[in-house]
């Protein structure tokens, strides 16, 4: 089957054989003719396998009739992440060379004036991160009541993120007359629930079974110890002796993470950007840049980077960390193996690993091969016994120790005499009448034989003292 098969305009047609593209993906193929028809969408596929152009293809022929109007977008996309909203923009001026559409990309880290300049002109695609779009609503500069076609894109990565409550809301905001399409790589109950919520009898667009892994992709597990300079010190080894290498991707759980291993990277003489959610929107964009380009080799990146960028060239993709959410994982090693390709993806497991590693396991349906002795094995050397002379002990051999000092009396063990014992029945008191030195209170049971209570019948001097009046200094 064709791209002309599918009923798509004919400029559609002549930008996309510009664009070098001849037959259409699996997803592809199933959701355009859906779209055309004005139905909704649930679209779930690998990353890599053409999810943006089979929104963005149909978007264009429908579009092709109507006109914008000021501030009321005719259909929204919705993006999780300032890169992705980026990325499909561009497929809208690639695939749009022949149309005369005006699109907008409402994100964070660019100023407000701007957008709003675009928003009042009117635009027919709006392309927005929810946080931004919901400000520019709040502030009075936008209404969703126009909107025609609303797409949810990477619905998996808005859930780990915290978005969803801002898509209800968004949801809410737009007509309830609207064709809805919703695409995600993995579907996890509660992406379940949303899709049964915002969906109108929907068709399922399915060209692989959720949360798989491309079969282009050769998949390694790497033992490491888990000292970070040791960590360090192995990844460099990886990079240096890796087969067919020509630049990687570098996943840290944390943004920390991503900084320290950069400036390491450097100091060793690799050449390296870093990619993280902390850094403003030129720094971001700039990094992305140099590394599809190829004027740098190496990319280390937060999660910020796991979903949906199309870089089709990456060789390798290295989990520096093992992810903590299992899906993660299907998304970071998607970057490579791409558009047929084949590509390599190695995850360094450290001591304690083992939890997250059987949880992605168990997702993909799959267990991954060790290179070398599993974490098991070669991970985490037992730690030596102490000797007996040593501070710390055993909490047994503590235990028969506590007791004979429990045992013997405070005076004996610091080698002193005894304190005589102080009858029970008064207790030394600091004011009052001078005469009396004790007062009597409440008789208690004697004392055993030889056992000495409180400080005995020795009273010490200044606790005899008379307290000194007034009148008498």
């Amino acid at each position: 089957m064709s791209f002309a098969d599918l009923g798509l305009s004919d400029k559609v047609l002549q930008s996309v054989a510009a664009a070098g593209y001849s037959q259409p993906t699996p997803i592809q193929t199933q959701a355009i003719p859906h779209i055309l028809a004005r139905r909704d969408v649930l679209g779930i596929a690998q990353t890599g396998t053409g999810k943006t152009a089979a929104f963005v293809l149909p978007m264009l022929t429908l579009l092709e009739t109507g006109r914008a109007r000021a501030r009321m977008p005719r259909t929204l996309i919705l993006e999780p992440t300032r890169e992705l909203a980026a990325q499909v923009e561009e497929n809208f001026e690639r695939y749009g060379v022949n149309h005369n559409l005006s699109v907008a990309l409402i994100i964070g880290g660019v100023s407000f004036a701007d957008q709003d300049a675009k928003l009042t002109r009117g635009v027919d695609v709006l392309i927005a991160t929810p946080g931004r779009l919901l400000d520019h609503f709040e502030r009075g500069k936008l209404l969703l009541t126009g909107v025609e076609l609303l797409v949810i894109d990477e619905a998996d990565r808005m859930l780990d993120m915290g978005f969803i409550p801002d898509i209800e809301r968004i949801v809410k905001l737009v007509p309830f007359t609207r064709q809805t399409l919703f695409f995600s790589a993995t579907m996890p109950p509660e992406i379940t629930r949303l899709a049964d919520t915002f969906l109108h009898n929907p068709v399922r667009a399915e060209v692989a079974k959720p949360s798989s892994t491309a079969a282009t992709i050769t998949q390694r597990l790497v033992a490491t110890p888990a000292d970070p300079a040791d960590k360090r010190q192995r990844l460099r080894e990886l990079i240096r002796t890796a087969s067919d290498f020509k630049n990687a991707i570098i996943f840290c759980n944390r943004k920390r993470d991503v900084a320290v291993l950069h400036r390491s990277l450097q100091r060793h003489g690799f050449n390296a950007a870093a990619l993280h959610g902390d850094m403003d929107q030129r720094a971001r964009m700039a990094a992305l840049d140099s590394f599809r380009t190829g004027a740098v080799a190496l990319l280390v990146a937060s999660d910020v980077a796991a979903r949906g960028l199309d870089i089709p060239a990456v060789s390798h993709v290295l989990n520096y960390d093992v992810p903590h959410h299992a899906e993660d994982y299907v998304h970071r090693i998607g970057r490579t193996g791409r558009a047929g390709r084949s590509g390599h993806a190695v995850t360094l497991v450290a001591p304690g690993d083992e939890k997250s590693l059987a949880a992605i396991e168990s997702l993909i349906g799959q267990s991954v091969p060790w290179e070398g002795p599993p974490v098991a094995e070669g991970g985490a050397e037992e730690r030596p016994r102490r000797d007996r002379g040593s501070r710390r002990v055993s909490s047994r051999s503590a235990a028969p120790r506590r007791e004979e000092r429990e045992a013997k009396p405070r005076e004996a063990r610091a080698g002193r005499e005894p304190r005589p014992a102080r009858e029970r029945g008064s207790r030394p008191v600091s004011g009052g009448s001078r005469e009396a030195a004790h007062r009597p209170v409440r008789q208690a049971a004697p004392a055993a034989e030889g056992r000495v209570l409180g400080m005995g019948d020795h009273v010490p001097a200044f606790l005899a003292r008379p307290v000194p009046k007034k009148s008498d200094k």
